[in-house]
């Protein structure tokens, strides 16, 4: 195992995210899932002036991407869109490619659960062709029920992958396992072989270490169902704007180049624009957690 970050998290030149990164002991990123923002000719150089590896790429299901759409031609543009991805991911020599199937913060269906389930299969296969004939593993992502109403538990996501294709696995994440979970170990020994990316975080969306997870039992049952994958870093630190708040320098003051649309993404995730000191803790935090336990 090795530890990797998403990016999407703060709104930064993707140079200084992988300075931090390699400073701490992490070996590659998931990038986040815009190819035309993170362009093969501009992204490429950067990962290997910093010897940071692709590990592969999540999608952004926002907006009209919705593979659960009602709408044919909402579907099929957001086939083209994860496609786009699978391909950018193969051109930065990637593993996997992590897909949420249904738009991030819609919490009610467009059909039955049985037309969207076939809507997502069927869209879901096409992606699948596409990705294995780039040599790019497709992981299943459940979101909890705030975030999305369509797949919320790895046993959905596995039933979803098994449906797709035998070459299509799943992608767990600690922070949505803690609130849909029963038991986050026993789904990750029922996933077993066909865990591909796993997303790391507390129960409170902080870093690892600043919460209740217990990190050397998941690592130990990861090393038990035999995954040797990335541990992708996806902290996402709620503001606290309260006098008693523990990080007076938590906000970014001078935010520099972020479009609203990004603005508005991390801010639905309950979050808001971080300061460089406040963010690069949460990463040294999360090093010295996860490191000691994977080397």
């Amino acid at each position: 195992m090795h530890l990797s970050t998403h990016n999407w998290m703060r709104a930064e030149p993707l140079e200084v995210t992988l300075k931090r990164i390699k400073r701490l002991g992490f070996e590659s990123i998931e990038i986040s899932g815009e190819p035309q923002q993170y362009t093969t000719k501009a992204s490429r150089p950067l990962l290997k002036q910093y010897g940071i590896r692709c590990w592969g790429a999540v999608t952004l299901t926002l907006g009209e991407r919705n593979l659960a759409a009602k709408n044919e031609a909402q579907r099929a543009a957001s086939i083209e869109y994860v496609k786009s991805v699978v391909t950018m991911v193969q051109e930065l020599e990637g593993t996997e490619i992590t897909i949420v199937p249904a738009t991030v913060g819609k919490i009610t269906p467009d059909g039955t659960p049985e037309q969207e389930w076939k809507w997502v299969v069927d869209a879901l296969r096409e992606v699948y062709g596409h990705a294995l004939k780039c040599g790019v593993k497709m992981a299943i992502e459940p979101l909890n029920r705030y975030e999305t109403y369509f797949l919320n538990r790895g046993d959905q996501a596995l039933a979803l992958a098994k449906e797709v294709g035998p070459e299509c696995g799943v992608c767990l994440d600690l922070f949505h396992m803690n609130i849909e979970e029963v038991d986050m170990f026993a789904v990750i020994r029922q996933v077993g072989k066909k865990l591909f990316d796993v997303h790391v975080a507390e129960n409170n969306r902080l870093a690892p270490g600043m919460g209740n997870v217990d990190w050397p039992k998941l690592v130990a049952t990861l090393r038990e169902v035999g995954y040797d994958g990335a541990l992708t870093m996806e902290a996402v630190a709620g503001v606290d704007r309260t006098p008693v708040t523990p990080w007076k320098n938590q906000v970014e003051t001078k935010p520099v180049d972020i479009s609203p649309e990004q603005l508005k993404f991390i801010q639905d995730h309950g979050s808001s624009l971080l300061s460089e000191e406040f963010y690069t803790m949460l990463y040294e935090t999360a090093s010295k957690t996860l490191l000691p336990l994977i080397r």
